[in-house]
Formats: structure tokens, C-alpha cells, sequence
């Protein structure tokens, strides 16, 4: 274990300063709602389990080559539901409930699935008075619709998976004409458009509308009205005012999940990695928010959003996917929260203990419920079944897995090029700098402050010449400024977001007044595209990358720190349709401006602080404005798992924390952690002292450098599992319980994690710690932090960058199995491109250890790939000395190698098998 760093001692006149500046930065809970302040939340929530007012008509159900519709009907209100269930092939089913007959269209989720998912055909398989079975595929399963109160049960076999509206929680706010209004809002033109569009899309099959008539009572003027609460039309929040023009149009549904006690995902929240019951409290908010100074352990929403749930057992793992894009709360109860171990035993021993039960509730203000159940049964088949509705992890180019070093800001060209520098002398390996706002000119975006950055194309120049790269920030509030071309250009296209009576919507941020681009709009996005072409952001080069922030959206003048809900986008749909949507058009857009510039050959790189469901197709996330605090480095490896769960693998934490200034001690605890996690950027506010790693004495700048140096070493193990995660939907930096499904030891830790399915990793998280407990799950396997049974590949000679380490030779640990096997792989392409994808160019190469035998051979005979590199050294770790060491190349010749080993601790090593990485060839040990 490394070495404790050294630590400062404050002064009473230090930490008293710390105290109150703590104090003032802490959010203030007043500018966001509670559930209790957010009306359409308090209606739902209002709704107690028990009797539910809908029926299924299941004379009504119309069973299609895809897919089985049937009506619901509101029998207090009279107002009749269409219900359409699919079986998906992979082990997955999808329920959408909307309105009928609406009279205008309701807002369903674009661009998030990466196609519609292949189907499995449906069968009626059994039928009576009040209920019906439908079979939803060769898996298996099978769905009970129950007629009155309408119910659903998700069986396999005889185990029942899943219930939907078992507590009668189905809540549809139906659309409505005011009662204070003569007439209704006519649909606009593009509304009118996607209603026919909806209508064609369910061609192919008999409308169940079309019963409409015959089957589902018609809802007269009195019995639709139904009785509402002020604000249901209006609603008030501090000084802003929601008009509301369509009114109450909220969705909520509840699940119950049997046999499961522990739920995960639902990011983003500060929070521990299993969710907690939420009765008493407010439910999990969902909302894409700027919360300065956020709290830990608290359902506030932050930053990001993705509405996917996950319960673990021991038997199996299952998700719930709720599409809908509008602000969304998620109430989660147990009928165990609260109970002891002790308890729970009591119970199992007394033989009167209930099943283990978890129900989740999701409301939604606006949208329809469209939601995916993903059945399993392993965990990996989870996320792989996400991965499959709404893509993998983008594979990142190779130099955004090295170090990055940020600050707001750094203050001109001298001082970036003084930066650098210093990684030079201190032999600090960084690959990235970054600019934060005060780059550009006046906080306009693709402009350069012209005094303080006169020569950004020399800048940048240097920088790739030691091969190192640049972000520069690029945030969606654009400054109205009629002597600045982009606002200029924007306004008149009209590609800004509009207010509720037209006009430009504009609020105030970093720049001051600005104004929205409506990145829903895909000719506004092609437009933002274009702009990160090199003769459109003037002084930017192939080696200068993007930084989203800010794209929730922020607007400081704002209701929540947000847009209006009421302002307008493309096609007439409100901002509350889709608010957590914006920040993925932001990311996609951006993401494809670097893709253009480069005439489609190069990978691009873009963080992005906002994010939903599907922001992984397009680059990186990260934890937002954390603070130099333990709790917040602690908090990073829950918030990260969370991450991983929801598909977003690309995640870190700013290393030291954005607020205050951390300790030595800290700093150094905080480079150790983050070296193992996805994303590595040190990042800090404009009002903090300055942080680059040789700062805090020689003593710590060795500690962070060899944290740094790991990191860089393990690059080889990191590409590999981002490809992994790329091609098949896993998370890169995963939980236990994912590795070890089995073990319920590992349901509930967030302190340690797994990278990949070889390395163990436990941060020190914990002032003043000189060692930590470290829980070794797995039946008998070699207790070191690489898992017994695997391979990992290194690259030990590290250098100041990933691209100058390009070609270097290998080094292969080899950590043995009980029975004295293991297996690992290494993905090699050029590091950059989409040659991988386009050409095949890459190499995968299979390492296996069995019978005291080494072999390498091709994972993926499709791809390959020329390279020097060569393998310098294995590393045989729990095996015994051999009598002799022979390296059999692909010619078949047999070559004699040198070894040392180490009886105390059972390692073997190889030196200098001199074989190249690409090549087939075996070491056996005799």
C-alpha cells in the first residue's frame, strides 16, 4: 500500500473560515420544489393504493403480427385508454398506455431508441370471465391481464416476475378543454402532422379505436371534468408562473417486484448505489438540474437523468425502463425497509415472514407511459437488453482514458503553456488541458479572448507537438449580442428556443442576457455541427475537443435555475415535454461537429453535464460541481456505479473537488481514487488555490505522480473493457453483485467496485486511514486485487502521453485460478479513428492459461492490424518454480526463456519473450 501523505494542520482561524464559506456555499433547498410543491407529484402521490378505477376491456383486444392492443376505460371519468403490449426479442416486454381518442398529441420520446426492437409473436394461450393469458414469446413468459381493476402479472413458468397496477397506482390525466374556456386549443400544424403519423404507425392490423364506440362508454362533458386542484391550469413557484395552456396531462404507474429487496440505478443522485424506500420523504426526483453545491444522500435531482431501474436478487435480475422525457419522481417502498438482519431471521425461523417485496411508482408531469421491462435473468443480460433499446457506450478515442487537468480558468496562453510545462519536469504523464469559460471572448462561445488568447492555432500547435490534446468549453446559452455571428445567425434562422407567445426565449447565464438554441430542432443541430468545422471555429485544430456544460439548461433568471416549462420547441412541443431530453441534443450535436470536421475518420471526445437515456452513443459524463470534501469522494463511487448501471460507462468525479481547497491529504486520497475510475480530469473553481499535482510538496507530487503512472500502465486493460462495454452494453466500472450475482455480502457495498471482470478496487476513502477492509468475494480464488482466474495486459513503460506510449511492448499478468487456469484479452487499434468499425482494422487478441500452458491466439479473426508492439514480460502470479520455461512461436520452434520466481509469494516472471502482441504462440512451463 502506498504511502501516507502528508497532512496539514489548520489553524482555529483556518477551519473557522472553512466553516462559514461551507455554509455559504450550501445549496439553497428554497430554489428547487419538493414533491409537495410540484402539483402534478402531489395529485399522483395523492392517489393511496388500493381500488383502482380502470378496467380492461378485454372483448376489445386486437392481436397484431407484432403486437396485442386492448382499451381501458376510467370508470369515474369514462375516458377510455388504448394499452399495446409487445414481447421483444432478448428477453424483454414493452407496455405503452395513451390516450385513445386524444384531442391533440401527446409527446412521445424520439432519438432515444436506436431502432424499434425486433418482436416475438403473440398468442392468446388462455382465457375466462375476467381475466386472459398472452404468451409473449419461446422464452417463456406469460402476461395475466386482469379485467376489473385492471391488472397485469409477468410470469415465467410459475414464477411471477413482475406485477403492473397491482396497488391500483395507474394515474392517466387525460386531456381536456379549461372549464373556463369556451373553446379548446386547436392542435398546431405539426401536431396535426404526428397524430397522422401515430395513426399509420399502428397500421396493420384493426384499430381497437374503431370499437371505440360500442365498447367503451363515451365520456360526456360532466363526467370527464373531474374535480382539480388550484394549480392544475396555473401554477406558481416563487416568482414564476407555469401557464399550463393544455393543462393537468401527468402519467403515473406503479410496479411491485417480488423476491427483491434491493433496487439500483435511476441516476443522477447524490446517493448510496441501493436505492432507499422513500416513504416519509420526497420520492426520487428526475429533472435535469444546476444545483450549486449539491447535497450528498438526498433524491434531489441533479444534473442528469435516466429513468432506468434495476432489482438484483440472488435468483435473478430484472429492469424497468420508463421512456418519458418530462420531469419524473420515482417513489420506491419494501415491505422489509426497516427491518433488522435479526428480524429478518426471526421470521424465516417463526415461518410467518412475507416474501421480500419492492414496489416502484414512476410519475411523469406530461408524455404517455411507455415502458420497457427487461427481463434478465443476469445482470449483464440487463444492461445488455438496455444497451440493445438505446445503444452502448461510445468507444472513446484512446487519449481520453489518460489523465486530464482543468481549472476555471486557466488565465492566457502563458499560463497554459507553464502548465504543461510543469508535467514536463515532474514527469507527470497528461495527455489533456482544458479551458473553461473565460477562454472565449466575452463568454462568446467559438471565440477566443483575443488578449488573453491572441494565437489559439500556435497554442494548440505546441501542444499536439508534444503530443498532448485541448477541451475547450462550448456551452447552449448564446449571449444576444447583435455584433456576435453566431447569435446573429441563429435569430435568423430561427433556430432559437421561443417563449409561449413567440417571440425568442432568452434568460440570463454566464454571458449575461442569452438566448437558447432548440437543439430538438435537427436543422438547428446540423447547423451546430457545422460550426466546429476548422473554418467556422476560428483557431481550432484536428487535437481541440469539447466540453458541454451547462446544458440542463441553466438559465440563472430561470424557475429551478431552468427553462420555463411553458416555452416552445420545434414541432409546438413544450419545454416540459422534454426538458431531459436537451441536454442529449446538445452532447449528439457536438459530437457530430467533430465527426464532419474530420470527414468522418475521427472519433470525437465530448463531456457533457446533462444527460438521458441514450447520452452514452455520444461521449462522457461526470458528477458536476462536487466539493473538496471526504463525503464527496466517497460519494463518487456510488454516483459512478450508478452511472455504469444506466449505460453511461464514461463517468469520474472532478479529482480534488470543484468547491474549497482540498488537503494534501485529500488531494492525494482523491488522485489514488479516480486513477480507477473511467473519466480522470482534476477540475476546481476560479476561487480556489491553485492544484497541479507538484503543488502540495515532493513527498505528495510522488504519491499523485505514481497514481498518475498506474493509471497509464493499466491503459492497455482500460481500452480493452471500453470495447467490451462498446460491443456488448456492460458497465466498465461495475458492482460486485454484477461480477458475483450470488453473493448477497455484495448487494449492498459501494466502497470497492470491479473494472472490467479482473480488477478489485477499494479507494481509500477515509481521513487519516492507513489501511482498509477489503471484502474478497469468489470460492477460493488467489486473494489479490486481480482476480484469480484472469489476464491483464500493461504497458509499463509509460511516457508523457497515451500516443507516445503508441507501439510500446506489453507486459501480461497472469493471476491463476484454484485449478490453475486464467483468461484475458487486449483490443489494439489506432487509437483514434473509425477504422475499427469501417475497415476492421484492429487486433483482439485471447490469452488462456491452462495445463502450465500460455497460449495467445485471435479472439476476432475478422480484424486486423499491423503494429510494433511486442510482449516484454509475463507475469505468473500463484504458481509454483518450473523445472524450465520454452516459448513456442508460430513458426514452432522452441525458445528457451529466462525466469525468476518467488517462492514467498508464488510469482513467476518472464523476461523478454520478444514475441510481437499480434502473433500466435504459446509459453509452457515444465
Amino acid at each position: 500500500m502506498a504511502a501516507a501523505p502528508g497532512r496539514r494542520r489548520p489553524t482555529a482561524l483556518l477551519l473557522w473560515a472553512a466553516l462559514c464559506f461551507g455554509a455559504a456555499l450550501a445549496v439553497d433547498r428554497s430554489n428547487f420544489k419538493t414533491c409537495e410543491q410540484s402539483g402534478f407529484c402531489r395529485r399522483q402521490r395523492g392517489l393511496q393504493p388500493g381500488h383502482s378505477p380502470y378496467r380492461a376491456l378485454l372483448e376489445s383486444l386486437q392481436l397484431g403480427p407484432d403486437a396485442a392492443r386492448l382499451q381501458l376505460v376510467n370508470e369515474a371519468t369514462k375516458v377510455p385508454l388504448l394499452l399495446e403490449l409487445w414481447g421483444l426479442q432478448g428477453n424483454m416486454t414493452r407496455i405503452r398506455i395513451k390516450e385513445l381518442n386524444p384531442p391533440r398529441p401527446r409527446f412521445e420520446v424520439p432519438d432515444v431508441l436506436v431502432a424499434e426492437p425486433p418482436v416475438e409473436r403473440l398468442a392468446v394461450t388462455g382465457r375466462d370471465e375476467g381475466s386472459l393469458e398472452l404468451s409473449l414469446g419461446p422464452a417463456g413468459h406469460r402476461l395475466l391481464v386482469t379485467e376489473k381493476p385492471f391488472r397485469m402479472d409477468l410470469l415465467q413458468g410459475r414464477e411471477l416476475l413482475c406485477s403492473v397496477n397491482a396497488r391500483g397506482l395507474l394515474f392517466f390525466e387525460h386531456l381536456r378543454r379549461r372549464r373556463d374556456s369556451d373553446t379548446p386549443r386547436e392542435p398546431t400544424a405539426e401536431e396535426g402532422a404526428a397524430v397522422e403519423g401515430q395513426e399509420e404507425a399502428a397500421g396493420g392490423m384493426e384499430d381497437p379505436g374503431n370499437q371505440s364506440e360500442k365498447l367503451a362508454p363515451q365520456p360526456t362533458e360532466a363526467a370527464a371534468e373531474v374535480a382539480e386542484e388550484p394549480g392544475s391550469w396555473e401554477e406558481t413557484f416563487k416568482t414564476h408562473t407555469d401557464t399550463k395552456p393544455n393543462g393537468p396531462t401527468s402519467v403515473g404507474l406503479d410496479f411491485s417486484l417480488p423476491g427483491f429487496e434491493h433496487v439500483y440505478g435511476i441516476p443522477e443522485h447524490a446517493e448510496s448505489l441501493r436505492l432507499r424506500t422513500t416513504e416519509g420523504g420526497d420520492p426520487y426526483r428526475l429533472y435535469n438540474l444546476d444545483v450549486f453545491q449539491y447535497e450528498l444522500y438526498n433524491p434531489m435531482a441533479l444534473y442528469g437523468s435516466v429513468p432506468l431501474l434495476l432489482a438484483h436478487s440472488a435468483r435473478r435480475t430484472l429492469g424497468i425502463f420508463w421512456l418519458n422525457a418530462a420531469e419524473t419522481w420515482v417513489d420506491i417502498s419494501s415491505n422489509t425497509a426497516g427491518k433488522t438482519l435479526f428480524g429478518k431471521l426471526l421470521d424465516y425461523m417463526q415461518g410467518g415472514g412475507e416474501t421480500p417485496q419492492t414496489d416502484v411508482r414512476w410519475m411523469s408531469e406530461s408524455g404517455i407511459i411507455d415502458v420497457f421491462l427487461l427481463l434478465g435473468p443476469a445482470p449483464a443480460a440487463v444492461t445488455g437488453q438496455y444497451a440493445s433499446l438505446t445503444g452502448t457506450q461510445a468507444l472513446p478515442p484512446l487519449f481520453a482514458l489518460g489523465y486530464h487537468q482543468s481549472r476555471w480558468n486557466y488565465n492566457d496562453e502563458e499560463d497554459v503553456a507553464a502548465v504543461e510545462r510543469g508535467f514536463e519536469e515532474h514527469a507527470v504523464p497528461c495527455d489533456v488541458l482544458w479551458l473553461d469559460i473565460e477562454h472565449a471572448d466575452g463568454k462568446r462561445y467559438f471565440t477566443w479572448d483575443p488578449s488573453k488568447f491572441p494565437r489559439p492555432r500556435a497554442m494548440l500547435e505546441r501542444l499536439a507537438a508534444k503530443k498532448r490534446k485541448m477541451v475547450s468549453i462550448v456551452d447552449p446559452h448564446i449571449k444576444v449580442d447583435s455584433g456576435y455571428r453566431v447569435h446573429n445567425e441563429l435569430r435568423s434562422r430561427g433556430f432559437y428556443v421561443k417563449t409561449k407567445d413567440g417571440g425568442d426565449y432568452e434568460g440570463w447565464c454566464w454571458p449575461g442576457s442569452a438566448a437558447y438554441p432548440d437543439f430538438t430542432n435537427p436543422e438547428m443541430r446540423a447547423w451546430w455541427a457545422s460550426m466546429f468545422a476548422y473554418d467556422q471555429y476560428e483557431g481550432s485544430t484536428e487535437n481541440l475537443f469539447t466540453w458541454n456544460d451547462m446544458n440542463e439548461p441553466s438559465v440563472f433568471s430561470g424557475p429551478e435555475v431552468t427553462m420555463h416549462k411553458d416555452a416552445v420547441h420545434h414541432g409546438g412541443w413544450e419545454h416540459r415535454d422534454l426538458h431531459n431530453l436537451y441536454g442529449l441534443y446538445v452532447q449528439m450535436a457536438t459530437a457530430e461537429g467533430q465527426i464532419r470536421r474530420s470527414g468522418g475518420q475521427h472519433r470525437p471526445f465530448v463531456l457533457s453535464r446533462a444527460f438521458f437515456a441514450g447520452s452514452q452513443r455520444y461521449g462522457a459524463v461526470w458528477t458536476g460541481d462536487n466539493t473538496a470534501e471526504w463525503e464527496h469522494l466517497k460519494i463518487s463511487i456510488p454516483m459512478c456505479l450508478s452511472f455504469g448501471l444506466a449505460g453511461l460507462s464514461f463517468c469520474g468525479a472532478d479529482v480534488g473537488g470543484f468547491f474549497k481547497n482540498p488537503e494534501a491529504e485529500l488531494l492525494v486520497r482523491w488522485y489514488q481514487a479516480g486513477a480507477f475510475q473511467p473519466f480522470f480530469r482534476a477540475h476546481a473553481h476560479l476561487d480556489t488555490a491553485r492544484r497541479e499535482p507538484w503543488l502540495f510538496g515532493e513527498e505528495n507530487a510522488a504519491l499523485i505522480r505514481a497514481a498518475v503512472r498506474q493509471r497509464y500502465a493499466l491503459l492497455p486493460y482500460w481500452y480493452t473493457a471500453f470495447y467490451r462495454s462498446h460491443r456488448q452494453g456492460l458497465p466498465v466500472m461495475r458492482p460486485l453483485w454484477m461480477e458475483y450475482p450470488e453473493d448477497a455480502t455484495t448487494f449492498a457495498i459501494d466502497d470497492q467496485y470491479m473494472i472490467d471482470r479482473a480488477l478489485l478496487v477499494h479507494p481509500v476513502t477515509e481521513q487519516g486511514a492507513r489501511g482498509v477492509q477489503v471484502y474478497l468475494p469468489g470460492k477460493g480464488e488467489v486473494p489479490v486485487f486481480q482476480r484469480g482466474g484472469t489476464v491483464v495486459p500493461r504497458q509499463e513503460r509509460v511516457r508523457r502521453s497515451t500516443e507516445c506510449m503508441r507501439g510500446d511492448p506489453f507486459t501480461l499478468y497472469v493471476a491463476l485460478s484454484p485449478q490453475g487456469t486464467a483468461e484475458g484479452d487486449l483490443f489494439l487499434d489506432d487509437g483514434q479513428s473509425f477504422d475499427y468499425e469501417t475497415k476492421a482494422r484492429y487486433l483482439h487478441r485471447q490469452f488462456t492459461f491452462a495445463g502450465n500452458t500460455l497460449t495467445a491466439s485471435s479472439a476476432d479473426p475478422r480484424g486486423s492490424f499491423d503494429t510494433p508492439a511486442w510482449l516484454e514480460r509475463v507475469v505468473i502470479l500463484g504458481t509454483g518454480k518450473p523445472a524450465a520455461v520454452v516459448l513456442r512461436p508460430v513458426d514452432g520452434s522452441e525458445i528457451r526463456l529466462d525466469f525468476q520466481h518467488e517462492a514467498e509469494t508464488s510469482v513467476l516472471t518472464l523476461r523478454k519473450p520478444g514475441v510481437r502482441i499480434g502473433d500466435d504462440w504459446a509459453i509452457v512451463l515444465r
